[in-house]
């Protein structure tokens, strides 16, 4: 089962090409993604990388996580689900009738 991790404090000059070639050091990668501003281009500082199995990425997550890139300790977590309601919550909608 594939295991998603979050990449954080990264460089704005850090690649996805940077992020898959650090992490498959530690298993199979299958996604390295930087995340960009949507209006200028440029990256937020954070990504995600996806490995094939649980294992692998628990790996990668113990070996990166506090580890120099780019001259940026990296911060490496599990992913959490992303919400998908994005406006006000079902209690918000109720109280404004």
């Amino acid at each position: 089962m594939a295991k998603k991790l979050y990449v954080g404090n990264l460089d704005y000059t850090t690649t996805e090409q940077d992020l898959e070639t650090l992490f498959s050091e530690h298993g199979e990668v299958l996604s390295a993604t930087v995340v960009k501003d949507r209006y200028s281009g440029r990256s937020k500082g954070f990504g995600f990388v996806e490995f094939a199995n649980n294992e692998d990425a628990q790996k990668a997550k113990q070996a990166l996580n506090g580890q120099d890139l780019k001259g940026r300790a990296l911060r490496v977590d599990d992913a959490r689900e992303q919400r998908r309601d994005r406006g006000p919550s079902n209690y918000d909608r109720r109280s404004r009738y």
